[in-house]
């Protein structure tokens, strides 16, 4: 097979399995990465198939052992859309030390481990996408969000970073910073009857920026952080 090669963590489901169903039908090839086998394996049925690859993201070893797969299946690698994520809500006084590390890892760690496994490949060609997902509530958190909001602002920091420095080897690295969106886990964290679902994203609307991210369509937002909101009448 030919055509472009992305791997997209979170992609068992919400903003991830949407990306992924956007660009399977563009002809890339997909490498599918979640700590869910079943997730994965309907997300590759509704994309049209993939590499499904079980990995925590927070474990630079088992990133690492995502990259190695996907270059020994594809022999090559274009883009990384990063879509997982952790959104406890807790109070400073009620997040316990692990819990705070483990947002940490999962929203920020986690998107240096995946560029820094890719970076030397991108190098290499001369070319490369990374697609970060981050939140609104990287500047404007909710009460309980201290964790999650500073791992998504760090995040937000990391993409100009990242950008400045693949600029000279060709690299692009774009964040989206979705409102709410109608996932599972933002209603684990906001009922419906507080947050009506009219009001929320979809997944395939924040899919859509992905594509546009990953196929060059916004090439000139590399470094910036593209917020994206519902208009409601």
């Amino acid at each position: 097979m030919d055509g472009p090669v992305v791997i997209i963590t979170g992609a068992g489901r919400g903003i991830g399995r949407a990306a992924a169903v956007e660009l399977g039908a563009l002809g890339y090839r997909l490498t599918l990465v979640s700590r869910n086998q079943d997730e994965l394996a309907e997300t590759a049925r509704l994309a049209g198939g993939g590499l499904l690859v079980v990995a925590d993201v927070r474990e630079p070893d088992e990133v690492h052992h995502v990259f190695e797969s996907t270059m020994q299946t594809y022999d090559g690698l274009d883009a990384i859309v990063h879509c997982a994520g952790l959104a406890p809500v807790r109070s400073i006084g009620e997040m316990t030390i692990e819990e705070w590390r483990d947002v940490i890892d999962t929203n920020l760690s986690s998107a240096f481990y995946l560029a820094h496994a890719a970076w030397r490949i991108f190098e290499r060609q001369r070319s490369g996408v990374i697609v970060n997902i981050s939140s609104q509530a990287a500047r404007d958190p909710f009460p309980g969000f201290a964790a999650y909001g500073a791992a998504k602002a760090g995040l937000n920091l990391f993409g100009l970073s990242a950008a400045r420095e693949g600029q000279k080897i060709g690299v692009r690295v774009h964040t989206i910073a979705p409102a709410a969106v109608e996932t599972a886990m933002f209603r684990g964290i906001v009922p419906e009857a507080q947050y009506p679902r009219e009001k929320a994203l979809a997944p395939a609307d924040v899919a859509r920026v992905i594509v546009q991210c990953v196929k060059g369509e916004l090439a000139h937002t590399s470094g910036e952080v593209i917020y994206i909101h519902k208009v409601c009448e």
